[in-house]
C-alpha cells in the first residue's frame, strides 16, 4: 500500500498518522506548543483565504443580476419594435389592395370581353359555315362540304358547354341533323351508283363522297364499308349458300376462285374510290372468310348429323382443308405488307394479331378425329407387315450399325404424318395424333421387337446377328422417341404442350434394349454349361489337398472369352458393350454360387479350391472389355471394381466353408463373421453344404443360438442377402438366383440380373440396380410365364405372351426401360438417314 499523504491540502489527510509522524520519540514532545502555533498560523491563512473568496464572490454574483435585468429591458423594447413593423406592414398590405382593385377589375373585364367576342365570332362562323354547308350539301359538292364539315363540328365541339342556351342547343340540333342527312345522302349515292353500274362515271363523285364520310367519324365509315361488303359479298351468299350443290365441299375451288375475281374487280374499278387507309379490301376479305368458315361449319354438321360422320370423305376433307390452307397463306402474304386496322368486325383486339390464319380453316378442326383415325387405320396395317418382314437381308453383309429396316420406314411415316397435321392443325389434333403415335410405338416394341426377341424356341434365342439388330434398333426407337416428343411440342398449341408424352414409350425401347444385352449375356452362359458340369461332377468333399485352379476354369474362361469377343465386336455402342461386360461378370458369379450349392457337400479342402478358383476366374474376367483391343491394354478401373465386387460376394460363403466343424466354436464363429447373420436357416444351409449330417447339427445350432444371443453380436443382420435366396432340399438343389430356364423367358427372370451402371452412369447406385431389376421383373414380367416351344399364347400370335398379359409385360418393359435411361447424344434431325438400313 502507499504510504499516507502527510499534506494538509490532501482529500486524503489522516491527523493521527501525521501526529505520530511528527511525534515518534518522547524527547519530540518539547516541539508541541511551537507545532501547535504553527498550526493556528496556517488555520488563520485559510480564514483569510475564505473571507476573500466569499467578497469576490458575493460581487460577481451583483453584476451577474445586473446583466440579466438589462437584458429583459432590451427584449421588451425589441418586441415593441417588431409589434410596430408588423402592424407597418398590415397599413402597407391594405394600401396595395386598394390601388390595384380598380386594375383586378379592369383585367377581368378584359379577359370577359376577350371571350365573348371570340365566342361570338365562333357562333358567327358556326352560323355561316352550316348555311354554307347545308347549300353545299344539297348541291353534292362532297369535297367542300368535307372540309366544311370538318369545321362545324370543330366549332359545335367548342359550344358544348353552352348547351343550356336555346339558341345555342337549337343550332346544335341542326348540326347533327344536318350530319345524319349528309350520311343517309351518301349512302344513298353509292347504292343508286351501284345499282345502276355507273361506279366508272360517277367514281369522282364517290371519292369525294368518301372525304365527307371520313369527317363524320369513325361509326359513318364503319356503316359504309359494311354496305360496300354485303353488297360485294350478296351474290356469293345467293350462289354458294342457297344451293346445295355449288355449295358443297367439292366445289371449295369455285368459292376461292369467285372472290380472287372479286377482289380483281375491286382492284381495278373500286380501289381508287376509297381511302387506302380504310383497307376496304382486307375488310372485304375478311367478310368473305366469316361467311365461308360459316359455311362450312353448318355443311360439315349437317354430314355428320346425316350419317354419322360417314358421309364424310377423309380424302375429300384434306383436299379442301389444304385448299382452304393455300387461300389463307395467299391472303396473308397479299397483306403481310399492310398495317391492319382490323382483321375480324367481331374480334377483340388480340385476337386480331393472328391475321388470317385459320380464320376459315377452323372449321375443319372438329373433324381432323376423322383424319387422324384414317392414320390408325394405315398404321394398324404396317404392324403385321413389320412383323412378317425378316430381320435383315442375309444376302447382304452384316453391319453392326445397322437397324431393322421396318423401324426407319415406320418413323419416316411417323415424320410425314407429323409435317402435314402440324399444317393442318396446332390443337387438339395434334394431340390426338401423338397419342395414335404413341399407341403404335408401343405395339411395334411388343409385337416386332419382342416377337424377334423370342420367337425361337429353345434355349439358343435369336443369333448374335439378329440380337445386335434389335439391340440397335431399340436404342433407335428410344432416340428418336425422344426427338418425336420435341418436335409435336415445337408445333403444338402451348396450352397443350405438356399433354404430350412419349416418355413412357421410350422407356419401353430401353427395356427391350436391357433385354437384348441379356440375352446376349445368355448366349455366354450357355457357351460355359459343358464347364459348370465339370464343376458339379467333381467331388469336391473328397479333395485331399489344394493344387493350382481346376481344370474346368480354364475352360470356362476360354468359352467366356472367346464368345465375349465375338459378341463385342458388334456392339458399336459403348453403353451397351459395357452393360454386356457388366451383364457377363454378374452372371457367372450368381452361376458360380449356384453351382457351388448344387456340389455339395463340399469339404474344407474343397471349399479352399473353390475361392483359389474364384480368384482366377475373377482375374480373367477383367479382361473381357479389352478382349478386341491391343495386347496390354487395361481394363477400365470402374469395370474392374464392378468385377471385383461381383466375384467377391462369394468369399463369405467359400470362407466359412473352409472352417472344420470340430471344433464347434470355430464354425459359428467363422459364419458370424463371414455371413454375419442371426438366421437359423441360413446357418442349417451351411451345415448342408458342408454335408454335416442331421444329428450332429443339434449340437451345432444350440450352440450357434447362445453365441448369437451374445451381447457381443448384437448388431447381426436378420438374414443375410446371400444365404437367404439360396434353397437346398433333399434330392433337388436349387437357386432362386440360379441361371434361365430358356430364351424364351427373357425378358421374365433374365433381366433382373443386369444392374447395369454404365447405360445411366452417375444416375442410380449401381450396387443397388440389380436388386431393383430382380425386383422389378419378378413383381412383374415373371408372371407370365412362356409358352412352351412351339406352341402359342392365347393371342395365337406367336409371341408367347397372351392378350391379357400384353399390357401389363409393355409396363414392365417400360419400368425396367427407366433404369437404363441416360443422357445419350441424338440424332440432330427427325428421323435416321438411310445409312446403316
Amino acid at each position: 500500500m502507499p504510504a499516507p499523504s502527510l499534506s494538509l491540502d490532501s482529500a486524503e489527510y489522516d491527523p493521527i498518522n501525521h501526529l505520530n509522524a511528527l511525534f515518534t520519540h518522547p524527547s519530540t514532545l518539547s516541539s508541541v506548543s511551537a507545532t501547535a502555533e504553527t498550526l493556528r498560523g496556517y488555520q488563520d491563512d485559510l480564514d483569510e483565504d475564505i473571507a476573500s473568496f466569499v467578497a469576490y464572490q458575493t460581487a460577481s454574483d451583483a453584476d451577474s443580476v445586473q446583466r440579466i435585468q438589462d437584458a429583459k429591458a432590451e427584449l421588451v423594447d425589441l418586441f415593441k419594435k417588431i409589434e410596430s413593423v408588423r402592424e407597418r406592414a398590415v397599413h402597407t398590405e391594405q394600401t396595395i389592395t386598394e390601388m390595384t382593385a380598380d386594375i383586378k377589375r379592369l383585367d377581368n373585364t378584359k379577359r370577359n370581353l376577350t371571350l365573348s367576342m371570340t365566342a361570338l365570332k365562333r357562333l358567327q362562323m358556326l352560323t355561316t359555315a352550316y348555311e354554307q354547308l347545308c347549300s353545299l350539301s344539297k348541291s353534292r359538292q362532297y369535297r367542300e362540304c368535307a372540309q366544311l364539315l370538318q369545321a362545324v363540328i370543330q366549332l359545335v365541339a367548342h359550344f358544348k358547354s353552352y348547351r343550356s342556351i336555346d339558341q345555342i342547343a337549337t343550332l346544335s340540333r341542326n348540326v347533327a341533323d344536318l350530319q345524319r342527312e349528309l350520311l343517309e345522302q351518301v349512302c344513298e349515292d353509292f347504292e343508286v351508283v351501284f345499282a345502276k353500274g355507273e361506279v366508272a362515271q360517277r367514281k369522282a363523285t364517290l371519292t369525294e363522297a368518301c372525304l365527307v364520310i371520313d369527317a363524320l367519324g369513325e361509326h359513318a365509315r364503319t356503316r359504309l364499308v359494311n354496305w360496300y361488303c354485303n353488297t360485294q359479298l350478296r351474290e356469293y351468299r345467293q350462289v354458294f349458300r342457297g344451293n346445295d350443290e355449288a355449295g358443297s365441299l367439292d366445289n371449295i375451288s369455285r368459292r376461292y376462285s369467285w372472290f380472287n375475281r372479286m377482289m380483281k374487280t375491286y382492284d381495278v374499278d373500286h380501289a381508287t374510290i376509297f381511302p387506302a387507309y380504310w383497307k376496304v379490301n382486307e375488310m372485304l376479305a375478311n367478310s368473305f372468310c366469316e361467311g365461308t368458315r360459316d359455311d362450312f361449319k353448318a355443311i360439315l354438321q349437317r354430314s355428320m348429323r346425316r350419317g354419322d360422320g360417314q358421309t364424310l370423305d377423309v380424302d375429300l376433307l384434306l383436299s379442301c382443308l389444304q385448299e382452304t390452307l393455300n387461300f389463307e397463306h395467299s391472303l396473308e402474304r397479299k397483306f403481310s405488307n399492310e398495317s391492319r386496322a382490323s382483321i375480324d368486325t367481331i374480334a377483340s383486339k388480340e385476337e386480331r394479331a393472328h391475321g388470317f390464319s385459320q380464320t376459315i380453316s377452323e372449321a375443319f378442326e372438329p373433324y381432323m378425329r376423322l383424319w387422324v383415325e384414317s392414320q390408325d387405320k394405315q398404321l394398324a396395317t404396317l404392324i403385321p407387315k413389320y412383323r412378317l418382314q425378316p430381320l435383315r437381308n442375309t444376302q447382304e453383309e452384316f453391319s453392326a450399325q445397322a437397324v431393322i429396316p421396318s423401324s426407319t420406314e415406320l418413323f419416316h411415316f411417323y415424320r410425314l404424318t407429323l409435317a402435314q397435321c402440324a399444317k393442318l392443325s396446332k390443337e387438339s389434333s395434334l394431340l390426338e395424333l401423338s397419342t395414335t403415335f404413341a399407341k403404335y410405338l408401343d405395339q411395334y416394341g411388343q409385337q416386332v421387337l419382342y416377337y424377334f426377341l423370342s420367337e425361337k424356341p429353345g434355349a439358343a434365342g435369336p443369333s448374335i446377328e439378329d440380337a445386335v439388330l434389335i439391340l440397335n434398333t431399340a436404342d433407335y426407337c428410344y432416340l428418336t422417341c425422344n426427338q418425336l416428343e420435341e418436335k409435336i411440342k415445337s408445333r403444338i398449341d402451348e396450352e397443350l404442350r405438356e399433354k404430350v408424352d412419349l416418355q413412357s414409350q421410350a422407356d419401353a425401347f430401353m427395356g427391350i434394349a436391357s433385354a437384348t444385352v441379356r440375352v446376349l449375356v445368355r448366349k455366354v452362359e450357355l457357351a460355359c454349361e459343358p464347364s459348370w458340369r465339370e464343376m458339379r461332377n467333381t467331388p469336391w468333399s473328397k479333395l485331399e489337398s489344394v493344387g493350382d485352379h481346376s481344370t474346368f476354369v480354364t475352360e470356362l474362361l476360354r468359352q467366356v472369352q472367346e464368345r465375349s469377343a465375338e459378341i463385342l465386336k458388334s456392339l458399336h455402342k459403348q453403353q451397351y458393350a459395357r452393360a454386356f461386360c457388366d451383364g457377363v461378370v454378374d452372371q457367372m458369379a450368381t452361376t458360380y454360387i449356384a453351382n457351388i450349392v448344387q456340389s455339395k457337400p463340399i469339404s474344407e479342402v474343397g471349399a479352399e479350391q473353390m475361392l483359389l478358383d474364384s480368384y482366377v476366374l475373377k482375374k480373367g474376367f477383367t479382361e473381357i472389355p479389352t478382349l478386341n483391343d491391343e495386347p496390354g491394354t487395361a481394363p477400365p478401373a470402374s469395370f474392374v471394381k464392378r468385377a471385383t465386387q461381383s466375384m467377391s460376394k462369394i468369399d463369405p460363403l467359400l470362407k466359412t466353408l473352409q472352417v472344420r466343424p470340430s471344433p464347434p466354436e470355430a464354425l459359428v464363429q467363422a459364419y458370424l463373421i463371414h455371413i454375419a447373420d442371426k438366421s437359423d436357416t441360413n446357418f442349417r444351409k451351411i451345415l448342408d453344404l458342408k454335408g454335416i449330417r442331421k444329428a450332429d447339427q443339434v449340437n451345432l445350432m444350440d450352440l450357434f443360438n447362445a453365441f448369437k444371443a451374445s451381447p457381443n453380436h448384437a448388431n447381426l443382420a436378420q438374414n443375410s442377402p446371400l444365404l437367404t435366396p439360396l434353397q437346398i432340399q433333399a434330392g433337388h438343389i436349387g437357386t432362386g438366383i440360379g441361371s434361365l430356364g430358356n430364351a424364351g423367358s427373357v425378358m421374365g427372370g433374365g433381366l433382373g440380373v443386369m444392374g447395369t451402371p454404365s447405360l445411366g452412369a452417375g444416375r442410380f447406385d449401381p450396387a443397388g440396380l440389380g436388386n431393383a431389376m430382380v425386383s422389378a421383373v419378378r413383381e412383374g414380367v415373371d408372371r407370365f410365364g412362356s409358352p412352351a416351344p412351339g406352341q402359342q399364347g392365347p393371342n395365337d400370335s406367336g409371341t408367347g405372351v397372351g392378350v391379357e398379359a400384353k399390357g401389363n409385360l409393355n409396363e414392365n418393359l417400360k419400368n425396367i426401360g427407366k433404369f437404363f435411361r441416360r443422357d445419350m447424344g441424338g440424332f440432330r434431325g427427325f428421323g435416321r438417314s438411310e445409312e446403316g438400313k
